[in-house]
């Protein structure tokens, strides 16, 4: 493990509590081991350990998420997500391939939920056209595959765009009535995909009602 990485390790199970941990992994129904560390000790163990090593660039913050990410445990992989969210000015479409791992590694709400809406999503809105190009490719690729939270994550991933009035709203309708109307693997699965489709809607209609999945 890196220097890095142990750092941030330490500090999560440091803070971790048994009680939060059991409340965690009765509540989440997850295979995951869990320290029992806050979210606001999350941040904190990342904040602490940017300051720690402040030259990290791209190259070693997309390594660091993926050795926290590289075992079952829900705060590292929780930290894995706020360090690519602090590093997101660094990232580049090509980290996308990564975070697809991720993704498809994950299968909890609540780490493919902020992993798209503040890494996936903010990443691909920064990016220049021709990036976007590219990320909308893998966009359309993840929002019908057999695995469901990269269906998940894609629709989740245009949500504060949107919400900020910007954004490509005939994008998702078009992919989210597909979704809605087509075949689904079980009742889990559109459940799963339902959630993410209504969350954008009822978000993007507090300042855009004009805008439904039925009439685009």
């Amino acid at each position: 493990m890196s220097d890095a990485g142990e750092f941030v390790d330490a500090a999560l199970q440091r803070e971790g509590d048994w009680y939060r941990a059991d409340d965690a992994r009765e509540r989440l129904a997850s295979s995951l081991s869990f320290y029992g560390a806050s979210t606001g000790a999350v941040r904190g163990a990342i904040r602490d350990m940017e300051r720690r090593y402040p030259a990290l660039g791209h190259d070693e913050i997309t390594a660091l998420s993926s050795e926290l990410w590289s075992l079952p445990v829900f705060e590292r992989r929780q930290a894995a997500v706020v360090l690519l969210q602090s590093g997101l000015g660094m990232l580049r479409v090509s980290d996308l391939t990564r975070m697809e791992g991720f993704v498809r590694g994950a299968g909890l709400r609540d780490l493919v939920d902020p992993l798209a809406t503040d890494v996936i999503g903010p990443l691909i809105d920064g990016l220049d056209r021709a990036a976007q190009t590219k990320a909308r490719v893998v966009l359309d690729r993840w929002v019908h595959d057999p695995d469901v939270w990269l269906s998940r994550a894609a629709l989740l991933s245009p949500l504060r765009a949107l919400k900020a009035g910007r954004g490509d709203w005939d994008w998702f309708a078009r992919h989210a009535k597909a979704l809605r109307d087509g075949p689904m693997g079980g009742a889990d699965d559109r459940v799963i995909v339902g959630e993410a489709i209504d969350a954008v809607e009822a978000e993007v209609a507090r300042s855009r009602p004009d805008l439904t999945v039925a009439g685009g």
